[in-house]
């Protein structure tokens, strides 16, 4: 999927004919347009930042390591003092780590363990089990090798990790566990990391029900449980939002109006599911142009299709279809990259991956789709059978989205562009 952001003019409600549908890079261009990053950081531990961005360059005071050290148990020398399998080597000191040694002796070996620093004069640390040791005792250890030693063997150079002075960390970045590793291991016990975006989250729709307000058993004909909403929670909080849930709103004018009004207050984006389209109950777009302003879009792809943006007042406001596989990947293709973007991130594009189908798909279609697959032990991909919108099994069984262009048929053994889940979920 390519990203191009460079500005592009305001997005404006259009009425009239239907427009054509809309490209998706087209689209995410346009949206990300308006993404611009929000002010405001703030100090957490470096326990506390996984998956936050960083509101600072982290630059290293020092060298990691900080000497060099091995990184093995064994013996440290020096390798020129070997003249063959004969060469006794006196053990002359012990060198555990957190400690330092002196100047070798030559001829000698130190006992050395993993993480200690290399004693001057030593230039190879030989692993303990490449040693025989001659003798025991504790006063008069020696040792013999079987094989020349090579200068550097099982030696972590000085500052081979981190150079002292060195960009270790990059304002906008995303941390992950890793990065909270790097940063622990330069000094950092506190990061500068951006503030949280704001979202305020509610669907719409008088059929909605949450699960627990009516048992099945019991559920009026129509009637449907919201499991919108906890996906959407969910993939927001992954996102290191701030989630103010909003409920159900019920499918009138007046309360549509009053609830975008309430969460345009205090939130950075208002996020709808249900009510995107054009009918008679679907009320987001002439509630939000009676606050703001607001541009319905067709995009060119399935499942999804309907999608709006607008804004009121500084609240971004984005509305998603109804049907949960299309809500589900629509916020993956659209609303993910502009948060990211809404945090500082610059690069927001999704990697894919070049995998073999296996599994036909003679069925071209007029869109861009995206088709829930999973990695079979084969190496290929193996499709879920039903690939309606409505069915969110398919994303559940799926580990990522076969990004299938549009008019494109897709043959068993043919390779196919995937985009997995595990890069998309975080």
């Amino acid at each position: 999927m390519s990203i191009d952001s460079k500005p592009t003019t305001t997005v404006t409600a259009k009425s009239g004919a239907r427009a054509p549908l809309k490209p998706l890079d087209q689209a995410l261009t346009e949206l990300l347009a308006h993404a611009l990053p929000l002010d405001g950081s703030e100090t957490v531990s470096t326990f506390d930042a996984d998956g936050r961005v960083l509101a600072q360059d982290l630059v290293a005071a020092l060298d990691v390591p900080a000497h060099d050290n091995s990184s093995m148990d064994g013996y440290a020398l020096r390798s020129a003092d070997w003249s063959g399998e004969q060469t006794v080597f006196p053990v002359s000191q012990r060198i555990p780590a957190g400690s330092n040694g002196v100047v070798l002796t030559p001829l000698t070996a130190a006992r050395i363990f993993t993480g200690a620093p290399i004693p001057e004069g030593a230039d190879a640390v030989v692993m303990q089990e490449d040693c025989t040791l001659l003798s025991t005792a504790a006063d008069a250890p020696s040792i013999t090798l079987q094989n020349q030693p090579k200068s550097g063997q099982w030696i972590r150079r000085r500052g081979e990790d981190v150079a002292k002075g060195s960009r270790v960390l990059l304002r906008g970045q995303r941390l992950t566990p890793a990065a909270l590793g790097l940063a622990a291991s330069i000094g950092f016990d506190q990061l500068q990391v951006v503030k949280p975006v704001r979202v305020a989250l509610f669907s719409t729709g008088d059929e909605l029900v949450m699960p627990g307000a009516i048992a099945p058993a019991d559920m009026p004909a129509g009637a449907i449980y919201n499991s919108n909403r906890f996906f959407l929670r969910a993939l927001l909080l992954r996102l290191g939002c701030s989630v103010t849930d909003m409920g159900i709103v019920p499918d009138r004018l007046d309360a549509t109006v009053q609830a975008l009004k309430n969460a345009a207050q205090q939130h950075d984006l208002i996020l709808t599911s249900g009510g995107v389209s054009v009918g008679e109950e679907d009320h987001i777009k002439p509630a939000v142009e009676s606050l703001g302003q607001l541009a319905l879009w067709q995009i060119a792809i399935k499942p999804g299709k309907p999608f709006a943006y607008g804004r009121i007042g500084p609240a971004h406001v984005m509305g998603l279809p109804g049907n949960p596989v299309s809500s589900y990947v629509t916020f993956l293709l659209l609303v993910r990259p502009f948060l990211l973007r809404l945090l500082g991130v610059t690069d927001v594009t999704p990697q894919a991956i070049t995998v073999r189908a296996d599994f036909d798909w003679p069925r071209a279609d007029k869109r861009r789709e995206f088709l829930r697959t999973r990695l079979n032990p084969a190496g290929g991909l193996d499709l879920f059978e039903n690939q309606s919108s409505g069915v969110l099994t398919s994303a559940v069984w799926g580990d990522g989205l076969v990004d299938n262009p549009a008019g494109q048929v897709i043959k068993s053994g043919d390779s196919v562009q995937f985009l997995p889940l595990a890069g998309l979920l975080h």
